[in-house]
């Protein structure tokens, strides 16, 4: 984006009249007297030959490449318990060494004046990074016959990937930039520890490493526009990713431990290209994206005001704090799965930027790079319809990084044969706004709708107007997805799959196929394509009842993957003598299907109904979702313009859901799941309540009071009730 510069409109020296001129003298007077005229007609860019400022506002993406310098190279794996003495400590060679960078990175820019600020996300591979494998010297200390000792070592996160902000000056064409935000990457991969010639003492396995710390990436830059669309930069990163700790264990009492301090200097150099500060495309476009961006729910469409202009790209970003708390109530005992019964206050949030670009007619690719802080109520476990779906389930003290979502969408307008014969079809198409995954552009109202990559399952599936989204509604699970819709996810509620949608005039078809974890309710996505799996299909129906816009949704799905059957359990409990039982001691293949009802029915302009039913297979465990075999939901939501106040709403609502028998059993033998396992079991059907009011400070800043009742939380009459009061505090643009 290019803007004219002034010219000067300092006073011109013009020679006395009569006064001898020279022909130089002469031409100097009339070049001087043009300049003159020009900067007081506001034309000066077309009179000096010196090229104009330039623009840093919009987004801009490209890829970059430099170099690594580790700051520690050394290892240690210190001996911990069983060992007693640092003496038995072993150090192998340090293998971390300097590395090759390469990645790429999308950002956006404000401006004003010579200010410039903005955010970027990147996503780098950081070569150099690895634990030590081989075979090493034991320590003097050990028995004799002891005198190595081996480590093998899986592959480790070699990356690094960054959500920072950006502040800079800028001279014309010229950027100079601090930044800083937080990062994620540098894991060590799973490890074994071989002590001699190996022996079922001798071998100690780790899993990934962890890290408590927060990540982050602190540095600046110079970048330097030399094309209207194009700047080149260079870079300088501390790139920290935190203490990471890998304990190695060999089951018998005895330990090592592995802490690793990953920090590096990063010099990169990089290349992007700027879209500029106009975000339209001249001309129609005959197809968009359907509306599904995360946090909206929209039936039929966006709104078709002018300000929905067809975009080449959209930039959002939303952040939500959600603060729960409740007092002490009464219970007879407490489980490793429960709400501890003397209270409990915790605080959370997630922060998201919602990245988009349109590729081709009726194609875009989504990015949603997040960060999570803090913990749902109780570390996320004590009830089966958990009260905080706002927040990961994954809670940490300091910040992290995930991308939670990136797929590519394609649009198949049906209508355009009848757009061709006739360029007026109103009728037959609709603009989507701008919005959280969404790109504003006009589409056909006869579509079919692609999706391919990493999402939600509820990006596409199971969407209701007045009940979904967590960040803006209801936050228990009861009231935003059918309770019984064990769906495909990791701990974050995300997978990869491919969803297709078929819409009609009054009807629409969806059927997908997503990755389930690797073991239920797993951190990660099964790998292998179609080794676990999901497929689910819905049918939706849209209709006016007594002139009020409504639909309802009929939803089934199956879950193919190695579950336990949980009779199998309680069997293999009882056979062993190992009680508590254990959902994991009897996983095999087979399916877990279910399937519900979704309804959403307006009762009147600003106010709505929404009813939930659904079932599954409770003779196996839960996979990826949460403890329930059948629940019914429904509720009522008003917008505040019934009562003057445009920005507020109004919810109130209620669920009821239970276990199939065999779940029963095993949760009164002290079993524990997902979300629940109180030590032992007085079964009764858990009952919820939720109601909010939403004070809303405009369109994109909203405060909300939310009070909940769980009774006989965890499907358990021995405990409770517990009231559950929250605020939710929300940011988006």
């Amino acid at each position: 984006m290019q803007r004219p510069r002034s010219c000067p409109t300092s006073s011109v020296a013009v020679p006395r009249l009569g006064a001898p001129t020279s022909a130089a003298a002469r031409l100097s007077i009339v070049v001087s007297l043009g300049f003159a005229f020009c900067a007081l007609n506001g034309n000066a860019a077309r009179c000096e030959d010196r090229p104009p400022a330039f623009s840093w506002v919009g987004m801009y993406m490209g890829a970059s490449l430099g170099g690594a310098v580790p700051l520690h190279a050394g290892e240690r794996l210190q001996a911990t318990s069983g060992f007693g003495a640092p003496v038995f400590d072993l150090y192998p060679s340090g293998v971390t060494r300097p590395g090759v960078t390469i990645g790429v990175q999308v950002g956006y820019n404000w401006q004003r004046g010579p200010f410039v600020w903005g955010f970027e996300t990147d996503l780098s591979l950081l070569d150099g990074r690895r634990g030590p494998q081989g075979l090493f010297p034991a320590s003097p200390a050990y028995v004799p016959g002891l005198p190595a000792y081996a480590l093998s070592a899986n592959s480790s996160a070699n990356f690094f990937a960054s959500i920072r902000g950006r502040v800079g000056y800028a001279w014309d064409r010229s950027l100079f930039y601090l930044t800083g935000g937080v990062a994620a990457g540098g894991a060590r991969g799973p490890a074994t520890l071989t002590l001699g010639a190996g022996g079922p003492d001798a071998i100690f396995s780790a899993p990934w490493s962890q890290s408590s710390r927060m990540k982050y990436a602190i540095g600046a830059g110079f970048e330097y526009a030399f094309a209207d669309n194009w700047s080149a930069r260079a870079e300088y990163l501390f790139l920290n990713q935190s203490l990471n700790t890998q304990v190695f264990d060999n089951d018998a009492g005895y330990a090592y431990a592995s802490r690793t301090r990953n920090e590096n200097h990063l010099i990169r150099f990089g290349l992007n290209y700027h879209f500029g500060e106009k975000n339209e495309i001249l001309g129609e476009l005959h197809y968009g994206h359907h509306p599904h961006g995360a946090g909206q729910n929209s039936a039929n469409g966006g709104n078709n005001g002018a300000h929905n202009a067809p975009e080449r790209y959209s930039v959002h970003a939303q952040t939500t704090n959600v603060v729960q708390a409740y007092p002490r109530f009464r219970a007879l005992y407490d489980g490793p799965n429960s709400f501890p019964s003397g209270g409990k206050a915790n605080v959370g949030s997630t922060t998201d930027l919602f990245l988009g670009l349109r590729l081709w007619d009726g194609g875009a690719v989504y990015i949603n790079p997040e960060i999570d802080a803090g913990y749902g109520l109780a570390n996320s476990v004590g009830a089966a319809s958990y009260v905080n779906a706002a927040v990961a389930k994954v809670g940490r003290a300091a910040p992290y990084m995930r991308f939670q979502r990136y797929f590519l969408r394609q649009i198949i307008g049906l209508n355009g044969g009848e757009r061709q014969r006739d360029p007026d079809v109103g009728a037959r198409s609709e603009v989507l706004e701008s919005t959280q995954n969404q790109i504003s552009g006009k589409v056909d109202k006869n579509r079919i709708v692609l999706t391919l990559g990493k999402f939600a399952v509820g990006d596409v599936f199971d969407d209701n107007v007045y009940a979904h989204d967590p960040t803006t509604g209801f936050l228990n699970f009861a009231f935003n997805t059918l309770g019984a819709f064990d769906y495909a996810a990791d701990a974050w509620g995300y997978t990869y799959g491919l969803a297709a949608e078929w819409k009609q005039d009054w009807w629409t078809a969806r059927g997908g196929v997503f990755q389930l974890s690797t073991v239920p309710n797993g951190l990660d996505i099964e790998p292998q394509l179609f080794r676990q799996f999901m497929g689910v299909a819905e049918f939706e129906a849209r209709y006016d009842l007594f002139d009020q816009p409504g639909a309802i949704k009929f939803l089934v799905y199956g879950d193919n993957g190695y579950l336990s059957k949980i009779d199998d359990v309680i069997r293999y409990a009882y056979l062993a003598g190992d009680f508590p039982p254990r959902v994991d001691t009897a996983r095999g293949r087979a399916v877990k299907t279910g399937g519900g009802i979704n309804v959403r029915q307006q009762v009147a302009p600003h106010l709505g109904f929404f009813l939930r039913a659904s079932m599954a297979d409770g003779r196996y465990e839960t996979v990826d979702y949460t403890d329930i075999d059948r629940s019914v939901a429904f509720g009522f939501v008003a917008g505040g313009a019934l009562w003057g106040c445009d920005d507020d709403e109004i919810g109130v609502a209620g669920a009821f859901s239970g276990l199939h028998g065999s779940r029963v059993r095993y949760f009164e033998l002290g079993g524990t799941s997902v979300y629940i396992g109180d030590g032992a079991l007085s079964y009764a059907g858990e009952k919820n309540m939720e109601a909010y009011y939403k004070i809303g400070f405009g369109k994109n800043i909203d405060a909300t009071l939310d009070y909940q009742l769980l009774v006989n939380p965890a499907h358990n009459s021995a405990r409770g009730p517990v009231n559950v009061f929250g605020l939710r505090l929300r940011a988006a643009f």
